[in-house]
């Protein structure tokens, strides 16, 4: 174990801390072990893996081991250092015995049973509780770092798939095109795709998250792009259809109806609206539209260091909106045997409405290459 280095969190981590602390105190928590990586990020800045933080009232504790000692010196230089030897129960065991914990509430969302029965026999007397998904519901508001690192993953993606999509052509199959689209990102600074890029063609693309396979693009084709960036841990989310050399009448007519049914749905959000009634202006419009349960999925979800987290934008969801959350908006329209269509962007709650953080083209015009 490692001494404690001075210094302090930044204004950031500190808030976010300090917010964590005090719904910590409303639910009686005095020491709350993190154990899910990017709930640790969130609070602390530190990125090492197999790891925890331990959330004590006058302390962080970093529980890691020497492959991320670097990371924990460099990240979070304020927080007391616990490099384990062995497994991570075990050094969990070592702090409850030195800190003299009789209770620790840990993240029931994030801890395996295998886990949970480690931390019961090892860290006797200590005592370990569930604890409520406090750090789930602040990360549902984004602060304003988060929004500037949230747009700069946005921007990374839409300028790979612009520059993907001057390489369209007959020819080409999902597969290249759902490489180049990840090589585009990583060479503008993505460490990552947020997900796995799906490229689907034709009636690929009837099922909402297609296998991308070796099927080749042809004259009149329409492919279905759904891809994301993560730059800086956060993830952006994105899905356009492109249209090669002409619009099929089908498929066209489905992504007038799709594009409209978004549009409506963007222009309903806002403070205080219920979740499910938003999904339910898109819904409803395509339902209206002759495409009733053609969409097959919710329309929507929360963005952030998890490409889908809280919240849920559903008709199952009556989580009601608030600012400074981001979601996707993608409601989707899906015909077996003939095609999809999907048009997504990510959307911030501001206090007037819905404003749209991505700025790709929608029109169906544009998307004719």
């Amino acid at each position: 174990m490692s001494a404690t280095e001075n210094g302090s969190p930044s204004p950031n981590h500190a808030a976010r801390l300090a917010a964590c602390r005090a719904a910590m105190a409303a639910d009686g928590i005095e020491h709350f072990l993190i154990t899910q990586p990017h709930d640790a990020f969130y609070l602390t800045g530190f990125s090492g893996e197999d790891s925890a933080v331990l959330i004590a009232p006058s302390r962080i504790h970093v529980i890691t081991d020497a492959r991320f000692r670097q990371a924990a010196e460099r990240e979070t230089p304020w927080a007391r250092r616990w490099i384990r030897k062995m497994w991570l129960s075990d050094e969990i065991a070592n702090a409850c015995k030195r800190l003299r914990l009789e209770c620790v509430w840990v993240q029931p969302e994030h801890v395996t049973l295998a886990f949970w029965r480690e931390l019961l026999t090892k860290c006797r007397p200590t005592k370990f509780k569930k604890a409520p998904p406090i750090i789930g519901k602040l990360r549902r508001r984004k602060d304003d770092l988060e929004l500037r690192i949230l747009q700069q993953s946005i921007d990374v993606a839409q300028n790979a798939f612009l520059s993907v999509k001057r390489h369209i052509r007959p020819g080409r199959t999902e597969q290249e095109l759902a490489a180049r689209l990840e090589y585009e990102m990583k060479r503008r600074g993505a460490s990552e795709p947020a997900f796995k890029c799906i490229c689907a063609e034709g009636p690929n693309a009837s099922s909402p998250h297609a296998a991308t396979t070796d099927r080749v693009i042809r004259r009149g084709s329409a492919v279905l792009f759904d891809w994301g960036a993560r730059y800086g841990h956060y993830c952006s989310d994105l899905t356009r259809v492109v249209f090669v050399g002409s619009i099929p009448a089908e498929i066209g007519r489905m992504y007038r109806v799709a594009l409209e049914a978004q549009a409506r749905a963007i222009a309903a959000i806002r403070p205080g609206r219920r979740m499910c009634d938003v999904d339910q202006v898109a819904r409803g419009h395509i339902d209206r539209s002759g495409y009733k349960k053609k969409f097959a999925h919710g329309l929507g979800h929360g963005l952030g260091l998890d490409v889908h987290e809280a919240p849920a934008l559903s008709w199952r969801s009556k989580e009601e909106m608030e600012a400074g959350m981001v979601v996707t908006v993608e409601p989707g329209i899906y015909l077996p045997g003939v095609g999809g269509v999907r048009v997504e962007d990510d959307v911030l709650i501001t206090p007037d409405g819905g404003q749209l953080l991505t700025s790709l083209p929608r029109n169906i015009e544009a998307m004719v290459v």
